[in-house]
């Protein structure tokens, strides 16, 4: 933080010194404000950060001719800017200006167009639109093989940027393949401790750990992580980065302590580097209310999730996508707890946001109809329910790979639906197809395996098949057993279930 104002302040006396000297409409003048606004953009301070590039840029509009690079890179400014605050369309509006007047002063193949088509990329990325984004990454990458000989990092950075979109998609061999051959660039290009290399097997390890194989995950993020210990000060946010992905793997695999070990870890990190404001501090408080939702500790989970909410409304717009993460979170806990009319209000708050920002098809959407779906099945209005739970099944089965593990809690909440209406075989169908899709996903001991189990065993016992229910109820237990705390409400629940169907044998 303490870099930050330091930084602010040399750029301020900088610009201080530069208003006297020059006339109002000098480009001295615009770069001082374009530093200015660097820095808060890099503060997360969005709307400071967009108040200095469009100072900036009047400035360059008035004294540069209409294709002069200057005034290409404050249209890149802003556009990132509004990338950050989540106004997608704006974004790609003022990087499409960038690109146009690259396109007028660069030879086609020049690597600043090969920028500009990557940003465009990133924007189509993060509105779900993957084909989009595979579009202009692809652009990038053909410009980059021209102009570039075979290591250089850029092109590592191009296959890393198409792996992403491939991860994203679920497409995660096609993903690994990008992502090594981003690494072997790097192992070629870069020095043994290069913070490249550590970006490198973070992304590798990501895959791996969508995969479900949470070991090879480990390992790799464990990789990434030396070198940033190495490489990088001990409170860089890198080195949060490396702490958050090794707690995402041991939530995943359920060793909620040891996630919530790593989870504080990073926080400390974000708290000594961030402003109190920046919305990485945020996204570590969802982080740590992820594990307490995950342990059953509600209100433990809500406090966390009420304060990244609260810096997400100071430093970002009402629209912006981390805003609709946030109601969901919220939405989810109060749905937990049973205040149903509460859940329904944040998680309506969540679509709509979703609804303007992102694609029809984007996973998000299905995220936010199921959030809607849970919440009148816990009300016990179970046709809404059905509803949508079938909408966001839709939205799933076109977006992601035929095993993916979203598809799987899509069929899972479908036949829950079923199961509570006493349509136990129709329960089943649902249960098994969620079923298939986890035990080749998944570990055999990962506690969503165990939701199947447990699952299945329910429609059995209202079929009144009451030895093949204690079986898979049996099964879950012996996973949660081994993956949850004992005092998980999961585990306190199964327990009951199966004393229910050993007394109905």
């Amino acid at each position: 933080m303490g870099n930050y104002s330091k930084a602010l302040e040399f750029h301020e006396k900088s610009y201080q010194i530069s208003e006297k000297a020059l006339p109002s409409n000098h480009p001295d003048l615009a770069l001082s404000y374009n530093n200015i606004g660097a820095v808060y953009d890099s503060m997360g301070d969005y709307s400071k950060a967009l108040e200095s590039y469009e100072k900036s840029h009047k400035i360059r509009e008035k004294a540069l001719p209409s294709n002069h690079p200057d005034l290409a890179m404050s249209y890149n400014n802003i556009g990132r800017v509004y990338k950050n605050m989540g106004d997608y369309s704006k974004a790609l509006e003022f990087y499409e200006k960038d690109l146009e007047i690259k396109k007028k002063a660069l030879p086609p193949n020049h690597p600043d167009l090969a920028t500009s088509y990557n940003n465009i990329g990133l924007v189509y990325k993060k509105m779900g639109d993957y084909s989009k984004a595979l579009e202009f990454y692809e652009k990038a990458h053909k410009i980059y093989e021209k102009a570039l000989p075979s290591n250089h990092p850029n092109l590592a950075t191009s296959y890393n940027n198409i792996g992403q979109v491939y991860n994203s998609m679920g497409d995660y061999s096609k993903a690994l393949e990008f992502y090594e051959k981003s690494h072997k660039i790097g192992e070629k290009s870069l020095p043994s401790n290069h913070p490249g290399l550590a970006t490198s097997y973070n992304s590798i390890g990501g895959v791996y750990k969508n995969m479900g194989d949470y070991l090879k995950a480990l390992e790799f993020y464990e990789k990434s992580h030396k070198i940033r210990e190495k490489s990088l000060p001990s409170n860089h946010p890198g080195l949060a980065i490396s702490y958050n992905n090794i707690a995402l793997v041991y939530a995943d695999m359920g060793d909620y302590s040891k996630a919530l070990e790593f989870y504080e870890k990073a926080h400390q990190i974000s708290e000594k580097a961030l402003p109190s404001n920046h919305p990485d501090l945020a996204t570590s408080y969802n982080n740590i209310g992820a594990v307490y939702k995950d342990m059953g500790d509600h209100s433990k989970a809500l406090e966390f999730y009420e304060k990244a909410h609260k810096i997400f409304e100071k430093a970002l717009p009402p629209n912006h996508p981390d805003m609709a993460v946030s109601y969901n979170n919220i939405g989810q806990m109060y749905n937990n707890m049973g205040d149903y009319s509460k859940a329904l209000e944040f998680n309506e708050k969540a679509l709509k946001i979703r609804e303007k920002t992102v694609s029809p098809n984007h996973p998000d959407l299905a995220t936010s109809y199921n959030n809607i779906g849970a919440t009148y099945f816990g009300k016990g209005d179970y046709s809404k329910a059905l509803e949508s739970f079938k909408k966001a099944q839709k939205i799933v089965e076109k977006a992601l790979p035929p095993n993916h593990p979203s598809l799987a809690s899509s069929y899972n909440n479908i036949g829950a639906v079923y199961d509570s209406m006493g349509d136990y075989s129709k329960a089943l169908e649902f249960y098994e197809k969620s079923h298939k899709i986890r035990e080749k996903a998944l570990p055999s001991n990962h506690p969503s395996l165990a939701i199947s189990y447990n699952n299945i065993g329910m429609a059995y016992s209202g079929k009144g098949d009451y030895s093949k229910a204690l079986s898979f109820l049996e099964t879950a237990l012996s996973i949660w057993q081994k993956s949850l705390p004992p005092n998980h409400p999961n585990i306190k629940t199964v327990t009951n279930l199966i004393d229910y169907v050993k007394k109905k044998m």
